[in-house]
């Protein structure tokens, strides 16, 4: 059912106040139950993946485009001008349309790992962009899961999971618990743990492609300081990346790309 909307205030909406709010809404979504998923596109991999919306907020000129969404949901459909979602949210919606979605249930990090080789590990990474576009890079070149640890930024953070493309949605992943004290029964488990930084010991990224391993876990680190020194003792080897140029390293999204290329399982 459609309902018009033309107080910004107006209760009904509240999911979607101050979506421009970091600190605000990284705090509330989760506590909520609940995640925004922005455009289109991230609405309808969200959906396709299973995920139950709690409602949806668009421009009247949108409802043409979603009309088969709205025609088959019970969830209420909120329209309002372009103002007045912009003083609701926080920014003009330029992306057709929002969604309240109910977050869904973590999976364990066993389910998440059974069958996997690769697996990407995301220490305590900050910023929900480069959140994003490592998902997109771990579903684009073959990562089999994410884990991301306790303080790492949220995945289903409406920016992340914009930059993402919905991939975030369709590549499994947890969180991960205590970190890096899970280290030891990755290993138990058979996972060689490859932790990227820049270390006088370290092997080159094209040595650890050569080699036959079976199920790589590979960690990367937070953009101001990187891997703890923690987690690096307690990895199997530290990896890096061949530079040139006089650069000593990349942002962490896109090493992370480069690696996942590099180290992926060639289809038999």
């Amino acid at each position: 059912m459609v309902n018009w909307i033309d107080d910004p205030g107006d209760e009904r909406v509240r999911d979607y106040f101050s979506l421009t709010d970091v600190a605000l809404r990284r705090i509330l979504e989760p506590a909520s139950g609940l995640y925004i998923a922005e455009s289109e596109k991230v609405i309808r991999r969200a959906l396709a993946a299973g995920h139950e919306p709690r409602s949806f907020l668009m421009a009247e000129r949108w409802l043409g485009d979603m009309a088969d969404v709205v025609s088959s949901t019970d969830a209420p459909v909120y329209v309002a001008s372009p103002e007045v979602i912009r003083k609701m949210t926080g920014f003009h919606l330029h992306r057709g349309a929002l969604a309240s979605m109910h977050r869904p249930t973590l999976p364990s990090v066993d389910d998440v790992l059974s069958g996997a080789r690769r697996v990407l590990i995301c220490e305590d990474i900050v910023d929900h962009t480069n959140v994003g576009a490592i998902f997109r890079s771990a579903a684009a070149l073959g990562m089999d899961a994410v884990l991301v640890t306790p303080r790492c930024a949220d995945p289903l953070y409406r920016r992340a999971i914009r930059v993402s493309m919905g991939t975030v949605f369709q590549v499994p992943w947890t969180r991960i618990d205590p970190w890096p004290g899970v280290v030891p029964s990755l290993q138990q488990d058979g996972w060689t743990v490859a932790s990227f930084a820049l270390a006088d010991d370290a092997v080159s990224l094209d040595a650890l492609a050569a080699g036959p391993l079976s199920r790589l876990a590979l960690v990367v680190g937070t953009e101001g300081d990187g891997l703890s020194p923690a987690t690096l003792a307690a990895s199997d080897l530290v990896v890096t990346i061949p530079m040139r140029g006089g650069v000593d390293s990349l942002n962490v999204a896109a090493a992370t790309a480069v690696a996942a290329w590099a180290l992926r399982v060639l289809d038999e």
